[in-house]
């Protein structure tokens, strides 16, 4: 089942009754409810929203991510459970004893994903797309001859024109995408728990101070799609500032169809699918990652 996504920008009382989310406008008084179970993300854009411990906990035990904005109303906080799986402590342990050379594969595999995604991208928008494509069939054991770098210079040139480049406090509209990837890098997260393993521990990234090193990792092939939605917004709105109608728009991402494997899914469920597929190569049933392709 697709969960829900819940997005909160004015001041509202959140609680739990029976099971139900409770959202309570203070002004009006009116109620309305949403069955906890069927919540994957709640969004919280206002810092005078307020919001029962009882209810995160049952968000919580749901394996629901709670995203909390800070005062520039960007994605600055997530809660995640701590215990989502019943043989979790194998599953670390199978994580943290995976050896170099599987991450490098798992790595390669990932970068491949990304590239060719990127290219489909471009010839969606009507751009060339060959040295995209040549990229990732080139992509080396742990992409050691940095492909991903070279095909992002290609990509992002031929997307955004020479002038820009894709820099995290750069010029518009990188804060769209600020935005959008921080959005992603939690549902990855919480797809990463719901599977067992530690988002910390990365198969590439390994920054001391990153606590979701491994969700930075699972993101990579998932990015085009929320370059996509950029895209599509600011082909069809200037606004510089990033808006709300365009954050209610970028959580549909996680909605959209995915082809990952010989079927299309929900990107939310393709998250999980593609988690899964981690823990059983790191088990050692698996030897490929199960990753998406750009529709």
């Amino acid at each position: 089942m697709i969960k829900r996504t819940l997005f909160f920008s004015n001041t509202v009382c959140l609680s739990l009754k029976n099971k139900q989310l409770v959202v309570k406008y203070p002004q009006t008084e009116d109620e309305s409810t949403v069955p906890v179970e069927d919540i994957g993300f709640v969004v919280i854009d206002n810092s005078q929203i307020m919001i029962t411990v009882p209810l995160i906990n049952a968000l919580t035990e749901n394996n629901a991510a709670v995203v909390f904005c800070n005062d520039k109303h960007l994605p600055f906080s997530m809660n995640l459970p701590l215990d989502t799986n019943t043989i979790q402590s194998q599953l670390f342990s199978n994580q943290i004893k995976a050896k170099l050379p599987v991450k490098k594969k798992c790595w390669k595999q990932v970068i491949e994903s990304k590239i060719a995604n990127q290219g489909s991208l471009l010839e969606k928008y009507g751009k060339k797309a060959d040295k995209l494509f040549e990229s990732a069939r080139n992509v080396k054991t742990g992409d050691s001859t940095n492909r991903e770098g070279y095909a992002a210079k290609l990509y992002w040139e031929s997307l955004m024109g020479k002038d820009w480049y894709r820099d995290r406090f750069g010029i518009w509209p990188n804060n769209y995408l600020n935005y959008g990837y921080a959005i992603l890098r939690a549902a990855v997260a919480r797809a990463i728990v719901g599977s067992g393993l530690l988002p910390t521990l990365g198969i590439n990234h390994h920054n001391k101070y990153n606590a979701y090193c491994l969700a930075d990792d699972i993101m990579e092939p998932y990015r085009p799609f929320i370059d996509d939605e950029v895209m599509e917004y600011i082909n069809c709105c200037d606004e510089e500032e990033v808006t709300q109608e365009f954050k209610k728009k970028v959580l549909q991402v996680l909605t959209r169809d995915v082809k990952i494997g010989k079927v299309k899914r929900p990107l939310m469920v393709a998250l999980t699918m593609t988690t899964a597929s981690l823990a059983k190569v790191f088990a050692g049933e698996e030897t490929n990652l199960v990753l998406p392709v750009f529709i």
